[in-house]
């Protein structure tokens, strides 16, 4: 088989990865891809969002299967195209992946399934948007109502932190129209994690629960990123907790969409909180999360290529999974999420006892240098979570703090303690 991968970061190298463990396959594509990629996938220079760029390529080259890996082209309609063409791709339409185009929406959905979830109002004006602040006071979550990559959402501890989260968001426009209209959320207490699913229709397969660590900084301090770092499984979860997240969250939102007639095929991603009550959703993503991809398919046995020909044809894939723990640290740009520097040429890596998932990296004169702010991604599959996290570090033994990059000290170290 012939298998195209869209998309350009450390979670499209990690199916690449996976997808090249397959027998079944010939050849792999990317696009566009990046340095790291290039070594096991032939690139092609084609934008994300280029749908009819891809899709010609895909019906040029006889592409046997599509995987998409961000958002955005999912909101713009490349399942919808390749469909109509027919060929195979393993993405939701835009009716469906709207779940994670529009937080009002994805709100509203929950509340109209009953799938648990924050309480919230959504806001065009600042000043009805400060009076709800001020009437519910902090902490509170602000977030863009569009696609905002991943960075649209700011936890306010004061309610002046969080009048300027209005004030960027609908006045500054920092995410542009992403931010036009915004959700202001009660804050949830207690654990994340993320639970990603194989979904067709009504059929929905579970993968090992993640936990990913968001916060640019030790200890969760400083500003929300894309993630610096993950493990899978997670100790503190209960075989009830995921259980509950099954039957009451994924089930129950596929077979919502199936009612409003955006039935969902992909991958359904629950971003949730254990809270006293129980998990409730944070977010829906409606396609592999970032970073949690890369430590959840490396405790995948099966051949995912065959599990998402199995998924698309109403076959159970039967999912088996390692008895072992994937912890996996993010290396970033010096800055990032803010402003940062590219070109930098990467630092040694030490690879004996760890995999390297790229992200923002390009080749130059036969170098990586950093072509983004995630720029690669360390990790290991150990039998515990703290060999693996002890495995992953080891690669970044020769990376100095004032050379260009950083990187969380502290992933998984809460859940050495209890594992």
């Amino acid at each position: 088989m012939k298998i195209l991968v869209v998309g350009r970061g450390g979670r499209e190298h990690s199916i690449i990865m996976k997808v090249a463990e397959s027998e079944r396959v010939s050849a792999i594509y990317a696009a566009p891809g990046n340095g790291g990629i290039a070594e096991q996938a032939t690139c092609i220079p084609i934008d994300e969002l280029d749908i009819d760029g891809l899709l010609a390529f895909a019906k040029e080259e006889a592409i046997d299967l599509t995987i998409i890996g961000p958002e955005n082209p999912l909101n713009a309609g490349i399942a919808n195209k390749f469909n109509e063409a027919g060929l195979a791709i393993f993405a939701p339409t835009k009716e469906a992946a709207l779940l994670e185009g529009s937080k009002q929406f994805a709100k509203q959905f929950m509340q109209a399934y009953d799938i648990p979830t924050a309480a919230y109002q959504s806001f065009t004006s600042v000043e009805q948007a400060k009076a709800y602040i001020a009437e519910k006071g902090a902490p509170i979550v602000i977030k863009a109502d569009g696609l905002a990559a991943g960075k649209g959402v700011i936890v306010a501890e004061t309610k002046e932190q969080a009048f300027t989260a209005v004030e960027e968001m609908l006045v500054e426009k920092t995410f542009d129209e992403a931010g036009s209209t915004i959700v202001i959320e009660e804050f949830l207490q207690g654990e994340e994690f993320s639970l990603m699913a194989f979904v067709h229709e009504n059929q929905v397969y579970p993968m090992v629960p993640a936990r990913d660590h968001k916060r640019a900084y030790d200890q969760d301090h400083g500003p929300n990123t894309g993630g610096m770092g993950a493990f899978s499984p997670v100790p503190d979860l209960t075989q009830a907790d995921i259980d509950f997240s099954y039957t009451h969250i994924l089930q129950k939102t596929v077979d919502g969409l199936i009612e409003e007639g955006r039935a969902f095929t992909g991958i359904l991603y629950a971003g949730l909180m254990n809270t006293e009550d129980g998990p409730k959703v944070i977010e829906f993503n409606t396609r592999f999360g970032d970073p949690e991809t890369q430590v959840v398919l490396p405790l995948l046995k099966n051949d995912l290529v065959q599990v998402v020909l199995d998924v698309l044809a109403g076959r159970n894939p039967e999912l088996q999974w390692h008895n072992k723990a994937c912890v996996g640290v993010v290396l970033a740009s010096e800055g990032y999420p803010g402003a940062y520097q590219k070109g930098v040429e990467l630092p040694t890596l030490h690879t004996e006892r760890a995999f390297i998932a790229h992200a923002g990296t390009k080749q130059a004169d036969g170098v990586f240098v950093s072509d983004g702010g995630r720029v690669l991604l360390a990790g290991s599959t150990a039998a515990s979570i703290e060999e693996a996290a002890r495995n992953a570090y080891t690669a970044f033994a020769s990376v100095k703090k004032d050379g260009g990059f950083f990187y969380r000290t502290d992933i998984a170290k809460i859940e050495m303690k209890q594992a």
